[in-house]
Order: structure tokens, then C-alpha cells, then sequence
């Protein structure tokens, strides 16, 4: 009797992402192809305002293992990852953006790691091909939170993940914005899940730009991130007491 392979759901949420969700979706399909007998690609559309709707809808009607989901009006980053967790059906999840700034292939360096002890597998950034300030920035807001929420991952910021679905059913997601990341990985290392961590190439932005890296999302991260310490860290602490 042979090994048995993995039933995966590789999920993608895509904000004007029509230049990079075609390859993406493809690419994803024909690598979980070779490491799985069971397995799908979801996107959760989030109120694109370029062709991306067009391009999923020629996806859906040329690949069986590919569905999506469109919305009229944006969920938020946080919102569209609580949807996608919530549509995939598979034992193993893994997601990353719809920009397309990552490897899918890679998913294969993810899986390799993922042993019985573990049930989360982290990506970091082998070198980050953003612009300088976008690399400046990301520093910053990466010690800043390893410091507020007590992070031990080597790169937080890195959203290309592999979780036990299981894992996911035992937490509550509740952020609609970005900071759903940080709640995830906090939420996930509090409960005492145990993470592996592997490298994996980061590439230039080839569509698009970031949604993030803007002075006015900035300063809403900022109040958003104080919000979550608030709740995860603080009041836990003095609840404890």
C-alpha cells in the first residue's frame, strides 16, 4: 500500500488581481496535481474593480477543481481570509495572495515540513523584492509586533502558510483588515500549536500595487493594531490576574 497523499485546499483572496490570478490559479492546480488525489483551488474575490472577475469566471468553466467567490463590495483583507477558511473543505489549508509575489510551487517545501508534530507551517522571506521603502517599513512593523504580541515566528509577515484544518476550527477569527494575520499566528502559538518554518522566494510585484503601503492604511493599521494588543495581550494578561 502506497503513502497516503494529503487532500489540500490552496485558497486565494484576490483584490485587483487580474494581471496575476490566471497564472497563479494554474500553477497552484498543477502542483497540487502531482502531491494530491484530492484537492482544490479557492478565490474569494473582494470588490475588484479591474478584469479579475472575468478571468476567475474562464477559470471556473475550464478547470473542475476551481471555484470562486465574488463580491460586489469589498470584505477587507481580514474579512475575504474568514470567508476563504470558511469555503475550503480540505483536511490541510494553505493560502497566500492573490499578487502572485510568491511561488505556489513551493507549496511543496510547506508540505515536506508539515510532520505529525506539527500543524502549521510557516514561510519566511528569503530576501524581500519590494522597493526600499516598502522593505524599510516592513522591518519596522515586524519588530514592532514581535515585541507587542510576544511573536517567536522568524517572519510573521509572511502569508504563505499551511495549517491543519482542524487547527482553524479550534479558533475564532474576528478582524476584517490586515491585522487578521497577526490574530491568526497569535491566536494559533497562545492555544500551543506547534509551527515549522521554511524558506521561500519572494518576487517583485508584477500587477498591480499594494493595498497596504499607504500613509492614510498606515495610520488605520496602527489604531487597528493597537485594538488587537488590546484584546490579545492585555486584557488577557489582567484577566489572568
Amino acid at each position: 500500500m502506497g503513502v497516503r497523499r494529503p487532500a489540500i485546499s490552496a485558497f486565494f483572496p484576490a483584490f485587483n488581481d487580474g494581471g496575476t490570478i490566471g497564472s497563479l490559479v494554474v500553477t497552484t492546480l498543477k502542483t497540487l496535481a502531482e502531491v494530491s488525489d484530492d484537492y482544490e483551488v479557492v478565490v474569494v474575490e473582494n470588490g475588484s474593480s479591474d478584469y479579475t472577475v472575468e478571468v476567475l469566471e474562464e477559470l471556473a468553466q475550464q478547470y473542475e477543481h476551481f471555484r470562486y467567490y465574488a463580491h460586489r463590495e469589498p470584505l477587507g483583507y481580514g474579512g475575504a481570509l474568514r470567508v476563504g477558511f470558511a469555503r475550503c473543505t480540505k483536511e490541510l489549508i494553505f493560502y497566500t495572495d492573490g499578487d502572485a509575489q510568491y511561488d505556489p510551487r513551493e507549496i511543496k517545501l510547506l508540505l515536506a515540513a508539515l510532520t505529525d508534530e506539527v500543524e502549521v507551517v510557516n514561510g519566511w522571506k528569503i530576501d524581500r523584492s519590494d522597493p526600499l521603502h516598502r522593505i524599510i517599513i516592513g522591518r519596522v512593523y515586524h519588530h514592532i509586533v514581535k515585541f507587542m504580541f510576544g511573536f517567536k515566528l522568524r517572519d510573521v509577515d509572511c502569508d504563505f502558510r499551511l495549517i491543519r484544518r482542524h487547527v482553524l476550527d479550534t479558533i475564532e477569527l474576528e478582524s476584517d483588515s490586515g491585522t487578521i494575520c497577526l490574530e491568526l499566528v497569535k491566536k494559533l502559538q497562545d492555544a500551543g500549536y506547534r509551527f515549522a518554518e521554511v524558506p521561500v522566494h519572494h518576487y517583485h510585484r508584477s500587477y498591480g500595487k499594494s493595498q497596504f503601503f499607504n500613509f492614510p492604511r498606515l495610520w488605520r493599521t496602527g489604531v487597528q493594531l493597537i485594538e488587537l494588543w488590546w484584546k490579545l495581550v492585555w486584557r488577557r494578561e489582567h484577566m489572568r490576574r
